[in-house]
Parts: C-alpha cells; structure tokens; sequence
C-alpha cells in the first residue's frame, strides 16, 4: 500500500447468542434441522401473534458490555428496522437503534507493530435475524429457509479506530475469544455464528475527514476478512490515484476470484424508517442485576494471561496462545497443577505436540484423546529423567493411541531411560574404540563429529541412554 494513504476500518461483528429458544419467541435455535422446520408464527410475522423477549439474551449482552468495560444501559428499547426481502417475513427486522443495551466500551489489541492499542466500542445492541436464501439444486428457482429467523444476535459495532486488516483480524479475534470466554456464543463461523461486516475507506495520510467508506457483507473466517479487506483497499487506492470517486456502497467478496462486487447502494438509518417497536415494552435493568451479572463473569483472556505469566512464570508469547480460548487455558492449567513439574514444559508440550496433533485430527481441546493429568504425567517422567525428549515422543503417542497413562506405556513397552552412569560408560567406551578415525578427527578439530558419537550411543542403548550424561562422558572420554 503507498505510504500516501491512511486506511481506516470498522468492524460490525454478529454473535449468534447460545440460547435454546430464540429471541422472541419458544421456536429452536439448534443448527443442522431440514428447512422451516424451526420457524413458529411468530418468527413467520403471522398477523395476531406478539414477541415475548428472552430474558437470557439480556443476561448475555450485559455480560458482553461488562467484559469490555462498555456502558450498560439501565433501560433500551427496541425498534422496528424496516425493509423488504424475501427472507424477512414481517417486512421489518426487530433490533436495537437509538438506546442500545451496551454503550461505548473498548479492548486493547496488538498493532501492526506489536503495541498495545485501544479500539473503542461504539455499542452492542440485540437484534433478531433474518431468514435464508437457498439457490443451490432448486433448478433455476430460489427457496426460503426461515429456520433463523428471530435467531438471537448481538451486533457489536466498533469505532473506526483500525487502521489495517491485520488489525481488524486481530480485533475479531479478541471479540472471538471473549464470547466464548463468557459462554455467550459458540462462536462456530462455519455455521454463522459469529461473522462480521467490514466499513473500509481510505484517506490521504495526515487528513482528519473520512473518505467514501464501503462496506462488505458476510465475512465468515478470519483469512477472508483480511483477504477481503486488503483486495478493497488496494481497489479504492486505484480509483482515487486515477483520479476516480469511490462510492458509497455494499460490496460482497468473493473467495475464490479473491475479490469485491457490488451488492447494492449503501442504506442510510434514515432508509430504514427506524421506529419504537410498539409490541414491545423497553427493556429496564437496574444496578443489582448488572452487579448479579458482574458476579457471575469467568476470568477475562487478558487477566488470565498476566496470570499465567505471573504464577507459572510463562514467557508472554506462551501465556497469550494458551489464554486465547478458555478450553485451552483451563487443560493448561489442570495439566500444570497435577504434575508439580515445569509449568513451562507442560505449556511446551501443549502449545506444541499436543495442539499439533489436535490440529492434524481435526479435533478441539475438549476432544483430546490424551487428558490434561496423562500430559502432567509425562512431564513428570522427563522431569524425573525417566524419560528422555525422544522416548516422551513416544509415550505421548501411545497416550494418543489410547495405551494408558506414561507410566503404563512406559512399562509396557521397556521404554524407561538408563541413566546408570556404569552402564553408560561401557556404551561410550565401545563406541570409541570402534571408530578410532572418527576420535582422531575430532581431537584434530572436528568438534561436531559428538553428534556422530551420540547417535552411536543412542542406536546401541534403543534411544534410552540420557543424552545428558552421554554427551558429558563422551566429552570427558574424547578430550581426555
């Protein structure tokens, strides 16, 4: 991008709220049901029938609004947001617009050059959603799944305070994490429930007026919000370099051509017709209930982090990907508390081995085949030298492959380390003798060829010598 302009971003991300009923009415919110199959006369618009909110999601937008420090608002109305589409039955979409829930709030992300920064959070106000275009195998033909409609949302807008789409990426991840933190949401974005809306513009650097901002619609992972981001930043810094006018406008992305197209004109809120929805009474909270709430919030991902640095003496880098989902941060720390052992190693092992094999499978932290005292476990038997890195590899393996505990595994298969200095040294003193050139090279100079005397010590003990006292005795031996 030239250094000549400024990009400017704001983010309107959509949480599916994880209650069993939806917003206003008893209808299921589960995911996976045939079409229309979910969608009762209230979420339908049929004429006679009245919404009933759902007290949960008040609860869980007001544990959102703590979380980030926002404004609760002791009383929110909500407003009829008119429009005609053919997946909203009513004609208009019940949201919040002049007294959200949540008012202003902030959280703090890394930016581009890994300082903290603080986004501010315009508001969080509940909504209902809307219904589902279907056009795949309909022959020509578009169907309508209503099974979302009335779905509960909160829409989180933030203020136009990032300033690249690794920002942007970053801050979605954060929200990503709090919500699931706070159990609110599942946050599963292949099944939309958490997706965001990019308002992107870009500005000549050092002017304070914004620029023609555009909007795109629907990004449902974090690679396309920066792919999309990047490809509609550079688009806008076209136009205006060739003396063009950018327009106001949603745009869609589209992944597999890994670019932007219109949609449709951009609405304002006055195109909406935004009025007091009149079947519903406003909402009144009072200071007890956001104390109860408060309460009742888990430990947030940044207090955990200084936490984990501060009582396991974790390095940053370490703390920060272990806190990111609280599933992972909770199998840390019962891993850490049940061995006695280095906290860090466990957090190694599971930053390392076991999320890789998480990952290779497919599978999420709570699905883990190997349990958090089963890694404790193993940390112990390579603390205690039981066990050196290659032969814990092993074990964990086994673990994985449902064997057993580490001491199990470590019965069963022989595999508990030699670190009997007698019986070690009569494997280096052969393994010396049968390679006198390779001890004539290394007394020359060679100093590397202790790489070659360790294997040869390794192979002759089945990988069970301690590489420790190997390494110590071959030095010994050879410069001797």
């Amino acid at each position: 991008m030239s250094r000549d302009w400024e990009v400017v971003i704001g983010l309107e991300i959509h949480t599916q709220l994880a209650t069993r009923s939806k917003i206003f009415s008893g209808a299921s919110t589960a995911y996976g049901a045939a079409p229309n199959t979910q969608a009762c006369l209230v979420d339908l618009g049929y004429p006679g029938v009245l919404p009933v909110l759902n007290e949960q999601v008040v609860r869980m937008a007001t544990c959102f609004g703590l979380a980030v420090h926002a404004e609760i608002a002791r009383r929110s109305v909500f407003a009829r947001k008119n429009y005609f589409y053919p997946d909203l039955p009513k004609g208009y979409q019940i949201s919040q617009y002049e007294l959200p829930i949540v008012g202003r709030g902030e959280l703090f992300i890394e930016d581009d050059d890994g300082n903290e920064k603080r986004i501010g959070i315009t508001r969080a106000h509940l909504e209902e959603d809307a219904g589902k275009s279907i056009h795949e195998g309909l022959d020509g033909y578009s169907g309508i799944d209503l099974n979302r409609a009335g779905t509960p949302l909160l829409e989180i807008v933030s203020e136009p305070d990032l300033r690249s789409a690794k920002e942007a990426v970053s801050y979605m991840r954060k929200i990503h994490s709090i919500v699931r933190y706070l159990e609110i949401s599942d946050g599963n974005m292949q099944e939309g429930s958490f997706r965001c809306d990019a308002n992107v513009s870009v500005r000549p650097r050092g002017q304070k007026e914004l620029g023609t901002r555009a909007e795109l619609k629907n990004l449902n992972s974090f690679r396309f919000v920066e792919k999309a981001i990047n490809f509609e930043v550079e688009r806008q810094i076209e136009i205006l370099e060739d003396g063009g006018t950018v327009m106001q406008e949603t745009l869609l992305y589209d992944s597999d051509k890994d670019e932007t197209r219109p949609m449709r004109s951009k609405e304002e809120a006055n195109d909406y017709r935004y009025f007091p929805d009149p079947d519903l009474l406003p909402v009144e909270i009072d200071d007890a209930y956001i104390e109860a709430v408060r309460a009742s919030l888990p430990e947030m991902p940044d207090a955990k982090k200084l936490r984990f640095m501060k009582e396991y003496e974790l390095k940053i880098e370490d703390a920060a990907i272990l806190t990111a989902s609280r599933a992972l941060a909770d199998y840390f720390e019962s891993a850490a508390l049940a061995g006695g052992g280095s906290a860090q190693a466990v957090a190694n092992w599971v930053i390392g081995d076991l999320t890789g094999a998480l990952n290779k499978e497919g599978l999420d932290i709570e699905r883990s085949p190997v349990s958090a005292a089963q890694l404790a476990g193993l940390v112990q038997r390579i603390d205690d030298n039981t066990l050196s890195g290659k032969l814990a590899k092993e074990v964990f393996d086994g673990m994985w492959a449902g064997e057993g505990t580490a001491d199990e595994i470590i019965a069963a298969r022989g595999l508990r380390q030699i670190s009997d200095s007698s019986a070690i040294e009569a494997v280096v003193d052969r393994v010396i003798q049968a390679n006198p050139t390779q001890v004539a090279e290394f007394r020359a100079g060679k100093d590397k060829l202790i790489g070659f005397f360790v294997g040869q010590v390794m192979k002759e003990t089945g990988g069970k010598a301690n590489p420790g006292v190997v390494n110590k005795m071959l030095l010994d031996k050879l410069s001797g």
